[in-house]
């Protein structure tokens, strides 16, 4: 199969499983017993006055018409309102995915350098104690409970020692005192430290593994026998012939992790009470908020299938024997 033929077929793919996505979304919060206006509604509204609250955000409409509308809507770039706060969903997505992309891109790239690095370190020294030592410590890591690790931090360094605030991604005072710019972006780095490193700790532990096995494979290969056959470095093997080529898999790895960078990472949010997407989802589903979820949702879906595509094609460039 050429490339542009395999693109095409990638192409017509993502399209179908958008659709089977977004229609499975629609579903899921319909098919909900309870009404997700009720916290709108009290005991002294007359009837016509809690079908007005429905109509104003197309709840009255059959399931038919609400589906037409849904997808309508959303090539419009139309979210619609959220049911709590009455604000665009569009702007929530915005403002949101940007305090994610600032917390999860930086925790996604460090723990990239450090897993590979160490990875193809490790696996250089392969039945070593420090390979066993470093195996061990990212098992451990990439294994751990998410919550419970994020927790333990903020006992001891923030609760205990008092070294890194509660929670969020600013400090209140500060910033209504009109600080200078450096102060504004040390207040920042204040709140992001301690996430940052929860995250990291979590995820470099899988890049490490993942880069260690690959090399492993790799230098199994003939081209690393007749490269020591030629008499080059160590060093020069390891970084610019085995470690070239374990980075295959590594990028799948990646694009899907940057795509978190979008998505955020909903269990470190909610610990750390940090205001990325990711922590909007859950607040929005314990509120049945339908247009906010239903949003957040459908970026998340794009974002992903985007990533997977290009790491798709990225293949065929780092690797020409690759045939589609």
């Amino acid at each position: 199969m050429s490339m542009e033929r395999y693109i095409l077929s990638r192409v017509i793919q993502i399209i179908i499983i958008f659709f089977i996505v977004m229609s499975i979304i629609f579903l899921l919060f319909r098919v909900i017993p309870s009404d997700p206006t009720s916290f709108l509604l009290t005991p002294s509204m007359t009837a016509e006055a809690k079908e007005a609250i429905r109509e104003q955000f197309g709840l009255n409409e059959p399931i038919i018409t609400q589906y037409y509308l849904y997808f309508k809507n959303f090539f419009h770039g139309n979210f619609g309102n959220s049911f709590y706060g009455g604000r665009s969903v569009m702007n929530i997505i915005k403002e949101r995915m940007l305090n994610s992309i600032f917390l999860v891109t930086t925790a996604v790239i460090l723990s990239y350098i450090i897993g590979i690095t160490v990875g193809k370190a490790i696996a250089w020294k392969r039945g070593s104690k420090t390979e066993k030592f470093f195996v061990g410590l990212g098992l451990w890591f990439y294994t751990m409970f998410t919550p419970w690790l994020g927790i333990l931090f903020l006992w001891i360094f923030a609760f205990k020692l008092h070294l890194f605030p509660l929670g969020g991604m600013i400090t209140s005072e500060v910033w209504i005192a009109n600080p200078s710019l450096i102060e504004k972006i040390c207040d920042l780095i204040h709140h992001l430290i301690l996430p940052l490193i929860t995250y990291v700790v979590l995820w470099f532990g899988g890049y490490m593994l993942l880069m260690r096995n690959s090399m492993l494979e790799t230098l199994r290969e003939d081209y690393i026998i007749t490269a020591r056959a030629k008499g080059l470095k160590e060093k020069d093997i390891r970084d610019k012939h085995a470690a070239r080529n374990a980075l295959l898999p590594i990028v799948t790895a990646f694009a899907i992790s940057i795509s978190f960078s979008i998505t955020g990472a909903v269990l470190i949010e909610t610990v750390f009470s940090w205001p990325g997407i990711g922590r909007t989802i859950v607040e929005a589903t314990l509120r049945q908020d339908y247009p906010l979820v239903q949003g957040a949702f459908a970026i998340i879906t794009i974002v992903v299938l985007i990533a997977n595509f290009i790491a798709d094609i990225a293949y065929a460039y780092l690797d020409p024997r690759i045939s589609y």
